[in-house]
């Protein structure tokens, strides 16, 4: 197995939720642009960024799918410390000023080696996957872990699908990138070797768990999205073919297929 690269470094995790409303960008779209924000501010450079489903449920006020976003990010020193209070204020402010006034935009921001159970932490976030939670457990439980958690509008409840998306994130095995370095320009085709090289992943490979030569050409549609697991940016793939001169051919699974994750 090679080793992690995509998000080798990352010492800062910032948890947004509740950004929008019916007619306004998504939380995707919003730690996209706060990704990209920090970057042009000097506080550090980003890993990726990771979209996070939560529970569907009637009784839970969502704006259309009930996802929340985590940015995996690299302190501009190697110091998270010197730089975590300025992120959270950056993106606080940054919340205040994009999101309209039906939203309910919530923050965190955890430095991962100094969460004080990451367990819970990852339970929490697979728990809003499953059931109907309470947003006072994720002020509860925010403060009892010592990350920073914070409400920057309307009812504030964003804080629970903030806290969760970190949680998932955290746990290695949920979720897609939604961005990282590369990510959007990439070519139509390209070899494992050359893909390591413009965008960082680590993996790619089919359920089959069978993995690309390096020779071997793979299509990249105009949606790549690598997923998140054992903690590590995994592109997948459909089953190959074999092409006349006896190598196979890939291409990247389908939409349908990577949102599973």
């Amino acid at each position: 197995m090679t080793p992690v690269r995509a998000l080798a470094g990352v010492d800062l995790l910032i948890g947004i939720d509740d950004t929008d409303d019916l007619y306004s960008p998504g939380t995707g779209r919003r730690a996209r642009q706060l990704l990209d924000e920090l970057t042009k501010a000097g506080l550090g450079t980003p890993a990726g960024a990771t979209r996070h489903q939560l529970l569907v449920d009637d009784r839970i006020p969502y704006t259309t799918h009930n996802s929340s976003a985590c940015i995996a990010w690299r302190s501009a020193v190697g110091n998270p410390d010197a730089v975590v209070a300025e992120v959270i204020r950056f993106s606080g402010e940054f919340l205040e000023r994009v999101c309209p006034p039906a939203a309910d935009p919530g923050l965190v921001v955890a430095i991962p080696h100094r969460i004080l159970d990451t367990p819970a932490l990852v339970e929490f976030g697979r728990q809003a996957k499953l059931e109907v939670l309470r947003t006072e457990d994720a002020w509860k439980l925010g403060a009892a872990l010592g990350v920073h958690i914070s409400g920057h509008g309307g009812t504030q409840d964003g804080v629970l699908g903030a806290l969760a998306g970190v949680g998932l994130h955290l746990s290695g095995n949920d979720g897609l990138f939604i961005d990282m370095p590369g990510l959007h320009d990439l070519p139509s085709e390209s070899t494992i070797d050359d893909l390591r090289r413009l965008v960082g992943i680590d993996d790619a490979r089919d359920s089959a768990q069978r993995r690309p030569e390096p020779d071997e050409p793979i299509e990249l549609s105009d949606w790549v999205r690598p997923v998140l697991l054992e903690g590590r940016a995994v592109l997948l793939l459909d089953p190959p073919w074999d092409l006349a001169d006896g190598r196979r051919a890939w291409r990247t699974a389908p939409r349908y297929v990577v949102k599973r994750y």
